[in-house]
Formats: C-alpha cells, sequence, structure tokens
C-alpha cells in the first residue's frame, strides 16, 4: 500500500519527464538501448488530449492492460509500460503542457532526460521471486546470522515456495539443503518453520517430494514429530503427509523408519496436545485411501495391528467433535481395506463406540451452534456403520 501511494505520488513527475524522454525531432527513432521505438512529443501530446476529453486519465487503460499487469508484477517491463502506467495516475491538463514544452527541448536535454528514467526504471525494478528465494537462501548461509533474521528468511522462503514453480526451483537454488540442515537447528523456532517450507514445497509434488526424500528429510522429520514442542510437532507431521502423500517410495521409507509407531503412540496418548492428534489421524485416513486405490500393493503390517486400529477407534469417543469426525474418515478407509471385522468389533469395541456416537450426535443436533455440523458427522458416522455391519456380515458368512 505504501509503495503505490509512492508511485500516484511521483506519477506526474514521472510522466512529464518520460514525455521529455521520449520526444524527438524527427517523427520515430529507435532507441539501440532498447529496441522500442519511440513516438514524438506531438503524438504524445495526442494521447494526452484524448485523456484530456474524456476528463478521466484512467481511461487511457484497464485492469487488463499489459502495463498495469507490469505494475502488478513490481515492475515495468518498458518505457511503454511506464508511460501508460503514469498517465493513467496524472493529471491530464499537466500533461498536456508538458507535452508542448517538450518539443523545445534540445537534442543533449532529450538524451539527458532519457538516462534519468533508465535509471528511474532501474530504482523502481521490485526483485523477481527468484531474486528474493537467493537473498533468503543466501541469509541462512550465513552461520553468524542473529536467530530474529533468520526466522525472517524462513518466513519469507515460506510464502516464495507456495507456487509450484517456485517450488520446484527451490533445489536448483540451492535452498533444499540448506533448509533440510535448518532441521536439526538448536532452535526450535528455525526447526518449526523449516518443516514448514518443506511442507509447503512438497505439497502435491512430486518433484520436490522426491528431492526431499533423496535429502534423507524424513527421519529428521519422523523425529521431530515426536517433540515436546507442539507447534514443532505439528509442521513435522504436516511436512510428513505432504511429503509421502501418493508417493509410495516416500511411504516405503515412512514404514521403514518405523513412522507408524509414531503414529500409534501419538494416538494412544491421551495426554497429547490433541492438533497432534489430528494431524497424526489425517496421516492415517491419507495412508489408507492411498492403499485403497492401489490395491495391487501390499498392505503395510500396521494397518492389521490390533492395538493400532483401537488407538484408531478410540478417538471416537474424543469431546472434540472435529477430532471425532477425522477419526471416522480413518475407521471408515479402515475397514474398506483387508482388515478383520471381528477384530473391529471384539477387540476394538467398534459397534459400541458408533452407538454411544450417535446418540451424542443426536443431542448436538439439538444445539443452534453444532446442529449443522452435528447432522454431516452424523451422516458421515452412519457411512460407517453401513461398511462396518456389511463387512462383518460378509466374514461371517464367509470367514478369511
Amino acid at each position: 500500500m505504501r509503495l503505490m501511494i509512492a508511485f500516484t505520488t511521483i506519477a506526474a513527475a514521472l510522466a512529464l519527464s518520460i514525455f521529455a524522454a521520449r520526444a524527438s525531432a524527427d517523427g520515430l527513432n529507435k532507441s539501440a538501448s532498447t529496441g522500442l521505438y519511440w513516438s514524438t512529443a506531438k503524438e504524445e501530446g495526442d494521447l494526452v488530449a484524448k485523456a484530456d476529453a474524456a476528463g478521466d486519465s484512467s481511461l487511457l487503460w484497464d485492469d487488463d492492460d499489459e502495463n498495469h499487469r507490469d505494475f502488478d508484477a513490481g515492475g515495468f517491463s518498458s518505457l511503454d509500460g511506464m508511460l501508460q502506467w503514469a498517465i493513467g495516475h496524472s493529471d491530464p491538463s499537466k500533461l498536456k503542457e508538458a507535452a508542448k514544452d517538450v518539443q523545445h527541448l534540445s537534442p543533449d536535454e532529450l538524451k539527458k532526460r532519457h538516462m534519468e528514467i533508465k535509471e528511474l526504471m532501474e530504482k523502481l525494478k521490485m526483485p523477481s521471486d527468484a531474486q528474493l528465494m537467493r537473498i533468503a537462501i543466501d541469509d541462512l548461509k550465513n552461520s553468524s546470522l542473529p536467530s530474529e533474521d533468520r526466522l525472517r528468511a524462513l518466513e519469507e522462503l515460506s510464502i516464495l515456495v507456495e507456487p509450484i514453480d517456485n517450488a520446484n526451483e527451490l533445489h536448483k537454488l540451492g535452498g533444499l539443503i540448506i533448509v533440510i540442515k535448518q532441521l536439526n537447528h538448536p532452535e526450535q523456532e528455525v526447526r518449526t518453520a523449516s518443516a514448514l517450507i518443506l511442507g509447503k514445497a512438497c505439497q502435491n509434488n512430486p518433484v520436490v517430494q522426491k528431492q526431499v526424500l533423496e535429502l534423507d528429510a524424513l527421519a529428521k522429520l519422523i523425529k521431530m514429530a515426536r517433540s515436546e514442542f507442539v507447534e514443532e510437532a505439528i509442521k513435522a507431521l504436516l511436512a510428513i503427509s505432504a511429503l509421502i502423500r501418493n508417493n509410495f517410495v516416500g511411504q516405503e521409507l515412512f514404514y521403514a523408519e518405523a513412522g507408524e509407531l509414531m503414529i500409534q503412540d501419538i494416538l494412544s496418548n491421551s495426554s497429547i496436545d490433541i492438533r497432534i492428534q489430528k494431524k497424526s489421524v489425517l496421516l492415517v485416513a491419507d495412508l489408507a485411501e492411498c492403499q485403497l486405490e492401489n490395491g495391487s500393493n501390499p498392505e503395510p503390517h500396521f494397518f492389521h495391528n490390533h492395538f493400532f486400529l483401537r488407538s484408531v477407534v478410540d478417538l471416537l469417543a474424543s469431546v472434540d467433535l472435529d477430532l471425532q469426525e477425522k477419526a471416522l474418515y480413518a475407521v471408515k478407509n479402515l475397514l474398506q481395506l483387508r482388515t478383520e471385522a471381528l477384530v473391529f468389533k471384539e477387540f476394538c469395541g467398534l459397534d459400541a463406540a458408533l452407538e454411544k456416537m450417535r446418540q451424542q450426535l443426536q443431542q448436538l443436533v439439538m444445539e443452534e451452534n453444532y446442529s449443522e455440523y452435528a447432522k454431516d458427522v452424523e451422516t458421515l458416522r452412519g457411512e460407517v456403520e453401513r461398511i462396518f455391519i456389511g463387512k462383518l456380515n460378509k466374514d461371517t458368512q464367509f470367514p478369511t
């Protein structure tokens, strides 16, 4: 916003200077340095006259105009772009007078004005995302960088890697290695911010997933997920989920690093922060769904571990409706695998858990603040119950 105000303030002066720089005594001239054709001051005067007649300089361009996009993108690609923007933010009457005045400038004066505008364009040009990423990465390479500045560089990088094209450039710029190195930093805030960057960069991005896996970051993230610092554990789980989602190589490495034990420990620990449990049970739902979509692959053993299955079912008794919903999704996907229905019934007590949940949701439907949400969760609960009963009947009739 402050940049826009500054631009608007200097728009008139900028337009006047550009008129001078673009004026020429002979019709059209071609700039050897920029490859642009410059129109005469007379033609600039005609352009301003149109705006003056309309009474609104903004009519010279619209929101879809390429020159407008030049400004939005953080710079101007040409004198034309700068000129159109400046005219659109200036007083047409003053520009009309200036267009007449510049016709009397000498060639040397015009050349001087031209050089001034070139210098101004360089100052106004904003750095590209790649340049900003390089700056942040270079800061992180500085081992003596104060913690405050290190965190600022990581925060900037976490925003810059959100577009998939930028995420794909991160490794080319040497950023992935630096960010993964920060996972070992002694300060938990730095580790947390670094995990967030990896999570964003890997999201639905097989290219970056492969790069991060090859750099052995997964084991560090699994260790971080057990952290006593809640935010660190949450961001680590976020990164793990993004890293191995729909990625079988990543999932195999996850199991090889005993990632399923980490999940089971989190789910079975009633004293752990509920946000960590939510991230963990979502990861279970994702892994089970991925297995369903690729049924030809062998099912991991932990999907059939009785204690693991019970730790998921036990979450249905939570007082947090959001956690219950996430646990329902996980149970729904697990039921559709080659798991045993009798284990869910006799060892996990799924039938009793679903009935207790039904009664709870009936009460919540009567409360105004929870009514609609409770109805949605009840729909999901009923679907899980139907899948469970169907599986139970099938397994009873045709035991495996």
